[in-house]
């Protein structure tokens, strides 16, 4: 029969997502005559997956017939007596027989497995200049660390060559894919849990655990405490302080943290220590810039913090929009873009920026004049996309125009994207008349607020990234980081337009940021075809809000809603109603509810109010409503399904109806006439006259 920890095993590796080249270099270890090498670091920040790798080279080893020892730095002293009676125990030796001489009693080959070494700091030194020194040299010594091995270990020269450090990083797409087919996690949600985790094999093993206790819900990061704290606590155990913790948030929220930039958020004099303490955490990374989390930590410590405290999470906000906008005034071209990416990186977390931006995570994009051997190229990317007529037009300008024409380049200095800006008051009104795209910006700007003397207007006449056309990209994101660049740095500018394929997709971002469609009623051309493509225009006039201004406006939207309204249809009502009785006991899925644009929600809340406010009276009225039912004798029935569902939800639906002592089916003839009855009753608070 096979025995309980047999069992174990077998439930534990029926879920195990080998790591194929971590596994490998182990084996081929084992088998070799002589030791490439005598200590293997595992490096990884926590939960990345270093005990299972552990176990699993344990394994390996044993199918070898290969005795290996496993000891944890968590149930270890950091002393050497105590390290010594430990091992000796993990052996099954009897004083006076030592550890070493147990060792060196061994045949064959040896695996001494030491996890969490971080934790094991004080014995280092002893370790690497007296233990490992004397053991024979049949033993492979296996350590796992959150923290690099210490300087000494690269200083010496011996041990230079007889150790190896293998990084640990996330499972692959197609290991994390592995990983949620086994685990029976529906196909539906593997995007948005894979977008979430990053291949981190603790967050998709939480996840996984969640679906099996609720096999039909739907992830959402924001609205998953329960995974997130978990993850937290792997990331960090605990933070000295409120403020160790408030500077680890800031960090979390800003694209790259510096010292300065640290104090201002946290409003303080003086951040040294507070970096330093950051820059010593495992899950935190360093560039030539400053400090960032690892990409899931900034996740679910931000996740966390809106769900938390989302005041706490405004005011950061805010306090970087500050500092940003301070630096934005850079006369060198490279800060000020820098800055300006970091201000709209605040942003990443609205639904309608995240849908039409994507930041340049990894490698090197450069924005650079045209050169003449890149011409071809260029033309052959528009084609592709748009056209001959159009490739044929942007011949054109390219003749007319050079200095308008701005290359994405990667590092090797290849084209990856084009960016055609065409200046409109340079040209003849027979130049303009030659393609459609100017000549309706250009009547536009007739027909409404003609240029003055010594004023310019900029046509983003054509842009694309090489493989992505004009979909988000890093590509796409670099060329509109260099037309706000473009508005910030341009004497007299004083209209910048954007032609776009596809302007109904565009439509929902650019009213956003306060562009308008250049609409055909109001002109001969607005909307012009080029092939079999439609293409719309949109436009900012810089006379009537400046850049400067802009930009405040539009950070300002992400932290409170604007004073005008969001204009639902009965559909699209109905749905946020909907979804808000659903997210009714969680803060942040609430602060993006499209009622809180709408005018029931705005005018009870106050123009200039917050999102946290606007939440509040969301959250009042749709308590209200249910009051309403309640008060009614004949609909009470219907306010205790929603109750039980909503306000004070049981865990199941079917665990509701159990509370109410109803079949299921009629409870959920209840649930849907209370939803029907708060929908009706707050649209007619939406549609009813003011006043």
């Amino acid at each position: 029969m096979t025995s309980l920890a047999e069992r174990l095993e077998a439930a534990r590796r029926s879920h195990l997502i080998k790591r194929t080249a971590e596994c490998a270099l182990f084996e081929e270890a084992l088998r070799s005559e002589e030791l490439p090498f005598y200590v293997l670091y595992i490096l990884g920040p926590g939960g990345v997956g270093k005990t299972t790798l552990l176990h699993e080279f344990g394994h390996l080893a044993g199918a070898a017939q290969v005795p290996h020892i496993y000891l944890d730095g968590r149930n270890l002293e950091p002393a050497p007596e105590f390290f010594l009676v430990n091992l000796q125990q993990a052996m099954g030796l009897m004083p006076p027989t030592t550890p070493l001489e147990g060792l060196a009693a061994l045949p064959g080959r040896c695996v001494l497995l030491i996890d969490t070494y971080e934790l094991l700091g004080e014995l280092d030194r002893w370790l690497r200049e007296e233990f490992l020194p004397k053991l024979p040299s049949n033993v492979l010594v296996v350590l796992a660390s959150r923290n690099p091995p210490a300087l000494e270990w690269r200083a010496d020269p011996g041990w230079r060559q007889l150790l190896r450090v293998l990084p640990v990083r996330n499972l692959t797409l197609d290991e994390s894919r592995s990983f949620l087919e086994k685990r029976e996690i529906p196909v539906d949600q593997h995007g948005a849990i894979l977008a979430f985790t990053r291949g981190h094999p603790l967050a998709l093993a939480l996840i996984a655990d969640a679906f099996a206790q609720h096999p039909a819900m739907i992830f959402q990061p924001a609205e998953a405490p329960d995974i997130i704290a978990p993850l937290l606590e792997r990331f960090i155990q605990s933070s000295p302080t409120p403020t160790h913790r408030a500077a680890l948030e800031a960090c979390a929220l800003v694209r790259v943290t510096t010292e300065p930039l640290l104090a201002h958020l946290l409003d303080l004099p003086d951040a040294h220590e507070l970096f330093i303490w950051l820059r010593g955490l495992s899950f935190v990374e360093s560039e030539w810039r400053g400090l960032f989390p690892h990409d899931l930590a900034r996740e679910a410590i931000i996740a966390d913090l809106r769900w938390r405290n989302l005041d706490q999470h405004a005011r950061l906000q805010e306090r970087a929009r500050r500092y940003y906008m301070a630096h934005l005034t850079q006369t060198d071209s490279l800060l000020q873009q820098q800055a300006l990416s970091d201000y709209l990186y605040l942003d990443r977390d609205n639904p309608l920026v995240r849908a039409a931006f994507s930041w340049q995570e990894s490698g090197v994009i450069f924005i650079d004049t045209v050169r003449a051997t890149d011409h071809d190229a260029l033309l052959a990317m528009i084609e592709k996309y748009e056209g001959p007529t159009a490739a044929r037009l942007a011949d054109h300008w390219l003749e007319r125009q050079p200095e308008g024409v701005k290359v994405l380049r990667n590092a090797a200095g290849a084209p990856q994207g084009v960016l055609f800006m065409v200046a409109l008051e340079q040209e003849s009104p027979t130049s303009r008349a030659i393609d459609p795209a100017t000549q309706a910006v250009w009547r536009s700007l007739e027909t409404t607020t003609p240029l003055r003397t010594g004023e310019r207007a900029t046509l983003a006449r054509f842009w694309l990234a090489r493989d992505h056309y004009q979909a988000a990209s890093p590509i796409q994101s670099r060329i509109f980081l260099y037309l706000v660049q473009h508005a910030l740095s341009t004497p007299r500018l004083a209209y910048t337009a954007i032609s776009c394929a596809d302007p109904d997709f565009w439509a929902n971002i650019f009213t956003y940021i306060n562009f308008s469609r250049i609409n055909s009623a109001d002109f001969t051309v607005g909307d012009f075809t080029g092939g079999d493509r439609r293409y719309g225009v949109y436009g900012h006039d810089w006379r009537v809000l400046p850049a400067m201004a802009w930009l405040q406006m539009v950070g300002e939207r992400d932290a409170a809603p604007t004073s005008t309204y969001a204009i639902l249809t009965e559909e699209e009502f109905a749905a946020a109603v909907r979804e808000a009785l659903r997210t009714f006991t969680e803060t942040a899925a609430l602060s993006h509810n499209l009622l809180l644009g709408t005018r029931l929600v705005a005018q009870r809340a106050g123009t200039n109010s917050t999102t946290t406010q606007r939440v509040a009276t969301l959250k009042a009225l749709l308590q209200q409503a249910t009051a309403e039912l309640q008060a009614a004798p004949r609909e009470l029935k219907y306010y205790r399904a929603l109750h039980h569902t909503y306000f004070q939800p049981a865990a199941t639906q079917e665990q509701a109806a159990e509370l109410l002592d109803l079949p299921f089916s009629t409870y959920r003839r209840h649930l849907a006439s209370g939803i029907a009855y708060i929908v009706a009753w707050l649209h007619q608070q939406e549609v009813a006259p003011e006043g």
